[in-house]
Parts: structure tokens; sequence; C-alpha cells
């Protein structure tokens, strides 16, 4: 069901990530959120940041607002982002290098920024079951209740798809046997699945599940379609029982500290649309435009007239530190528009601004450039426009 994008014609938001403010630069640690607000400094640090976060995506007009990935550490290209859940779960233990059969370092050399980001990041083992500890909970209640009490506008939740990380994780203690590691991605499903019930439950109406593998798997190994199939049913078990809830699904092609995962020309969405659009049990499914190949929103021209999913483009760049333009955000709606219809659309960033490397200045006139090319078309349309209080001239710092 729609709820944060109900009734808003082209609405707003960026992905998720943030970058922070200098002066934050409080840890968790692996520590559960609830012990660390015990420190008064962390306490003040992390709910001063909240504010401030919010604040400048208000500022820039979004008309959708998240929680920046600041209960995230500042770790080497963002690599909080996938071990966040890996540190709290029961059943992994441990901070080490991929070894062997390594799936992510092999195509890179010493000497480039990826190896450097790559080779840096570690991970937990399997020592037992998968599932959630009562001793370090995730605690994603508490954290939306944080951000959602500092602001009247909807704060949408994200989180990595549990199915994104099974594949960093070695199984040296042969607690799951089965040769495609299904066992292992259902337990993560169902661990992830018990905190997002939690977090529905607490009254959050928009939750994004970030990076289920399926986009890849479609995009570079077409032909696994049983493995396929099943990461189908791992997603849709993992988003089950969040009735009442705007479920987003995002996918882009990696954003390790700006930096693009995969050439331009290697990627495509052509395989996984149908995947998305029917048999997903997502609301809105949001992907890289901006930045990636604007010729596959042809891709959905099939779709126009019988889209009952939302889709989130992404008009402005995480990667660069270019800001567009209002303008040039709006051509690339109308661009969209011959494919999608208005009321189908959601404005977006390609992906985070957090993940090592973004000026938080940078970042926020991309987003003030999304929500000013919003108003653009919503006039074009004859539709309301949103306030952007960092174009009113007469909220200018210097007049």
């Amino acid at each position: 069901m729609f709820t944060a994008t109900e009734g808003v014609m082209l609405p707003t938001t960026i992905t998720g990530s943030w970058p922070r403010p200098r002066w934050y630069n409080a840890r968790l640690a692996g520590q559960p959120l609830s012990t660390c607000m015990k420190d008064v400094v962390f306490r003040e640090q992390l709910t001063d940041a909240f504010a401030a976060l919010l604040t400048d995506q208000e500022r820039a007009g979004l008309d959708i607002l998240t929680h920046g990935d600041y209960f995230h550490d500042e770790d080497l290209g963002g690599h909080a982002w996938h071990r966040y859940p890996l540190e709290r779960w029961s059943g992994l233990r441990g901070d080490h290098r991929l070894t062997g059969d390594d799936p992510m370092i092999p195509q890179h050399r010493p000497g480039s920024i990826l190896y450097e980001i790559l080779s840096g990041w570690r991970w937990p083992r399997v020592v037992g079951k998968i599932e959630p500890n009562e001793d370090s909970p995730l605690e994603y209640a508490k954290i939306w209740r944080l951000a959602q009490a500092r602001t009247r506008k909807p704060v949408r939740f994200g989180t990595v798809s549990a199915q994104g990380v099974h594949q960093l994780l070695t199984d040296g203690a042969g607690v799951y046997k089965d040769d495609g590691r299904r066992e292992l991605i259902w337990d993560l499903a169902t661990a992830m699945n018990t905190e997002l019930r939690k977090l529905a439950a607490a009254g959050c109406t928009v939750i994004q599940v970030e990076e289920p593998l399926l986009h890849f798997m479609a995009c570079f190994q077409p032909k696994e379609t049983e493995l396929i199939d099943f990461l189908v049913d791992a997603f849709n078990h993992e988003v089950a029982g969040l009735e009442g809830v705007e479920v987003w699904v995002h996918t882009c092609w990696g954003n390790p500290n700006m930096q693009r995962g995969y050439a331009k020309e290697e990627t495509s969405y052509a395989n996984s649309i149908e995947i998305h659009l029917e048999r997903l049990n997502a609301d809105v499914w949001t992907i890289e435009l901006k930045d990636g190949r604007p010729e596959e929103l042809k891709l959905f021209a099939p779709y126009r007239d019988k889209l009952e999913k939302k889709l989130a483009i992404g008009v402005v760049s995480h990667r660069t530190l270019q800001v567009e333009t209002p303008a040039e955000v709006a051509d690339l709606v109308r661009d969209a528009m011959q494919f999608i219809p208005p009321e189908n659309l959601v404005l977006s960033s390609d992906c985070g601004f957090g993940r090592q490397g973004c000026d938080r200045m940078v970042a926020f006139y991309k987003a003030v450039a999304v929500a000013l090319g919003a108003n653009i078309v919503r006039r074009e349309l004859g539709v309301d426009e949103s306030y952007v209080p960092a174009a009113d001239p007469a909220l200018q710092a210097d007049l």
C-alpha cells in the first residue's frame, strides 16, 4: 500500500545515507544502541545529528526524509551499512578478511581505490544458527523514533537486505551445509523480518530494503533461474507481515566511497524488470538512472498503462561532485514520463551520499535540485508545488 507517497505528485526524497557533520564522530563499535545512549556525549551527538540531518532535508524541500544512516559508524567505504546487523545477530563472530573464493576483490588490483576499500573490509564468520540476539538488538524501532520525533514529514527507514550479505560470510564451521546456501539466506531473511515487523509495529509506515541480489543475478547470471526464483521468495519472506507499510526496494550498481562497482555498459535492469514489477512484494522500486543508462527507461514502455507500483528514479548522481541544475532534473523527469505516468514517479538520488567521499553542502544542494526540478514539472502539470525553504529569497544567510 502507499503511505508516504499517497496523494503527492512527483514526491521527492534521497536514497538514504547523508554526509555526517564534522563534529559527529561518535561510534557504536558493535555495541547496542541503548548501551551507547547511556553515554551523555554519544547521546547528545546522535540526537543533535538527527536534528541537523532532518533540518537539512526539510530545508532542501524534500517530501520524504531519511535517517541518513546516522546509526552506522563512519567506516571505510561505508562498510558499516553491511556490518550493522552482522555485528549484532547470533551465530556470527570475528572480523576477518575474505580469502580463497572472495567474490569482491579479484577483479581489482593494488593501486586502485576499490582494491584499497574492498581489501580493507572485514567480515564475521558463521559459527552457529543466525538469529536475533536479545543481548545485542538491532533496535531499528528506536532509531526510527529518534528521527521521526524531530520532524512531521515521513521518515523512511532503510536497511541492507539480508540476502545481500550472505556471499560475504564464510561458514567454516559447516553450520549451513546446503550447496546453494539457501538455508543461510533464509535464516538471514527471517532475522531481518523479525526486526522489520517490530519497526512497523512502532509506527514506521515506509521501509526500504536495500540491494537484494536480484538485479545483480538477473544481469550477470541470468541462467541461474532456480536460484533467482528462490531469492524472490527470500525477499518476500523478508518483508512478510508489513501490513500498512509502504515497502521500497532499492537497487543500484554499487557505491563504496562514491565509486562505480561495475562499468556502466555492463549493467542493465532488462532481465530484472519483470521480477521487480510483478513478483516482489514491494510498492516502490528505486533505480539508478542519472548516472546509469537513461535509455533503459524504454524498458518500462510495456508497463506504462498497467503500472501498479511506483518507480523512484535517480535524478541526481551520488558519484559526481558537480551539482545538477533544477532544469537538468526536470529534463530527466520529462524523459521518464514518456514511459512512466507521473503519478507513478518518485524522484530521488541514484544512491546515498554518505558512503565516505561526498561533501555535506554538495549533498544538500543536490537535494535542493531534486525538489526544485520537481516543482518545474509540477508547474507544467498544473499541480501543487512543494515549498523549498533553501530557495526562498527572504531566508538566505547573506542578503
